[in-house]
């Protein structure tokens, strides 16, 4: 038994000053919910941070100093990217400390290997942040629905491309007028391209997928696209169809195969996670047992991820507290365990579509577009053309199909671009129902 468990932490960001701010808060609470002395004694970081007083604690500038010292149990990385932080968590595992990080890209690119090396020293990795900031859905996933089959999960989990079109609906705001202003608020990075493209999304959706399915991660596996492609007219349309626009990252079981995707999805509005606006991340997980689930909270911020950082500290104390040897498997189960499947291509993707073009307002036009769309075997739901401005001889169209294959749709999407009387890029997003979920 270990009266008390020693915490060190790498990296002095927001996300470390505010979990050292926590430490310094809640240090009562900590203890009382832990079963035990947690302390914080070693920082390492190149520099302090206002935002924090470390006066009180060993702080050495070499992060690996405190990966090596004696004294620490946890070891909490903070300092982000794939390559020093590797190396500091495996120098940290070698050494005997248990592991919590929020660093996504780390865990979807080196996790599979990391998992196995803590598995073989008998230490626990704990990343609980990675995914959603403040929400729990790591625990949820891995533990609160262990009993669950899971058939599907859908998730807003970039709160950035959230934030962006949610004030591009609101206002009819550009896409850049939105970047800019999310960037001096701090809810975007200067180079905000993983934001944007859908890799962070695909990063985060890499780890859900691997807990709820039990495959090894794959950072590669997803089909991605990004928000840039939606434009306000585009969340207009949406919504005269009874729509909204979010961007999604998307897992599904699909027999023996899975189907991974994070793009812009059109959602009906009656879809409690179609609401979801700003900075707020949500996931719907559906599972045999439980039926539909859906969390919703802050997905990033210093106090939202030190708060995830902080409960894996806190449930990693208790077990140390009773001497217990912390062995629940970081994706639920053993890495020897995880069982590679194969995912379904996109073209083979099956959904509704939503497809925007201009074409010239004379007759005839309309069923060009519904005869190849035909051709392919793709039916339409819906179809809008809106009246022309004056002195203008080209209308927006938008066409709402029933389910058709990706295959299917760009076929149709190439020969209706190649009409005379169509002009300029055509836009298709995906769309989801969630009919049974």
């Amino acid at each position: 038994m270990k009266g008390s468990v020693n915490i060190g932490i790498c990296g002095l960001g927001t996300v470390a000053s505010g979990l050292v701010n926590i430490f310094a808060d809640n240090a009562g609470l900590l203890g009382q919910r832990s079963g035990g002395e947690l302390r914080l004694t070693h920082i390492g970081a190149r520099r302090d941070n206002p935002l924090c007083d470390v006066s009180g604690y060993k702080v050495s500038r070499d992060i690996f100093d405190v990966a090596r010292d004696p004294a620490v149990d946890v070891l909490v990385e903070l300092i982000g990217g794939t390559t020093v932080a590797k190396d500091l968590i495996e120098t940290a595992i070698n050494h005997g400390k248990h592991i919590v990080t929020a660093n996504k890209a780390l865990i979807a690119e080196h996790g599979n290997a990391l998992f196995a090396l803590a598995e073989s020293k008998g230490v626990a990795l704990r990343f609980e942040a990675a995914v959603a900031g403040g929400i729990p859905i790591i625990k949820a996933l891995r533990e609160g629905l262990a009993a669950n089959r899971v058939s599907a999960l859908a998730g807003i989990i970039n709160g950035t491309g959230n934030f962006i079109l949610t004030e591009m609906a609101a206002a009819g705001r550009s896409f850049d007028d939105v970047l800019a202003e999310a960037q001096a608020l701090g809810y975007a990075e200067a180079d905000p391209t993983f934001d944007i493209d859908g890799t962070d999304a695909a990063h985060k959706l890499v780890i859900l997928a691997s807990i709820a399915f039990g495959i090894p991660l794959a950072i590669d596996a997803p089909f991605k696209e990004g928000i840039n492609v939606v434009t306000a007219k585009d969340l207009e349309y949406a919504a005269d169809l009874g729509y909204r626009i979010k961007h999604l990252g998307i897992a599904r079981a699909v027999g023996e195969r899975i189907d991974l995707r994070v793009h812009p999805t059109l959602i009906p509005q009656d879809k409690l996670i179609a609401t979801v606006d700003g900075v707020l991340n949500a996931i719907m997980v559906q599972g045999d047992a439980v039926g539909e689930l859906l969390l919703i909270g802050p997905g990033a911020g210093a106090a939202p991820t030190a708060s995830a950082v902080g409960a894996d500290i806190v449930d990693l104390a208790r077990e140390l507290t009773v001497g217990q040897r912390c062995t629940v498997p970081p994706l639920g189960v053993a890495a020897a365990d995880l069982v590679r499947r194969d995912l379904v291509p996109k073209e083979e993707v099956e959904s509704a579509w939503y497809v925007r073009l201009m074409a010239d307002d004379k007759p005839g036009v309309m069923a060009d577009i519904t005869r190849l769309l035909g051709a392919e075997g793709i039916s339409i739901e819906s179809l809008i053309q809106k009246s022309p401005r004056a002195a203008e001889s080209r209308v927006p169209v938008i066409i709402l199909t029933d389910r058709a294959r990706g295959d299917a749709i760009e076929r149709a999407a190439a020969n209706i671009s190649a009409l005379p009387a169509v002009h300029g890029d055509l836009t298709k997003l995906r769309v989801e129902n969630f009919q049974g979920s």
